[in-house]
């Protein structure tokens, strides 16, 4: 297969094409032997793969979302990509978590918290929260 993903590189952009042509358990296990291979201790490596992976999948759908625009200003403004990775999982973890523990009315749309907080994302408030 042509397009084919044979390894993954947080630091390079990932071909939208190729991603999509792989399910997620191949993604995960792309991500995994990223970390395994760098050497990266991690808590929880499939956790952090699967955050990744989300990350990855929704900057794949280029500007239907506001992440992959979140990552373009994310790089610009200093951080590589890996961090801008995290950067953009920290906010994914924070909606997660309140979307699981908070009510919501039935007609809240929860993707709207998650969008403000990734535009109001940058290099600054990431490096500042580490």
């Amino acid at each position: 297969m042509e397009n084919y993903i044979e390894s993954y590189d947080p630091d390079c952009d990932q071909d939208p094409e190729a991603w999509g042509l792989i399910n997620d358990d191949e993604r995960i296990a792309l991500v995994s032997d990223y970390h395994r291979q760098a050497r990266i201790k991690l808590p929880n490596l499939k956790a952090h793969a699967l955050f990744h992976v989300i990350v990855e999948n929704q900057v794949a759908m280029g500007n239907k979302i506001p992440v992959c625009r979140t990552m373009v200003r994310l790089l610009a403004e200093g951080l590589d990509r890996h961090d801008a990775i995290h950067a953009i999982g920290s906010i994914l973890s924070k909606f997660l978590f309140d979307h699981a523990t908070r009510a919501r009315p039935a007609d809240d749309d929860p993707n709207l918290a998650y969008w403000a907080d990734l535009e109001n994302l940058s290099a600054e408030s990431w490096r500042n929260s580490e």
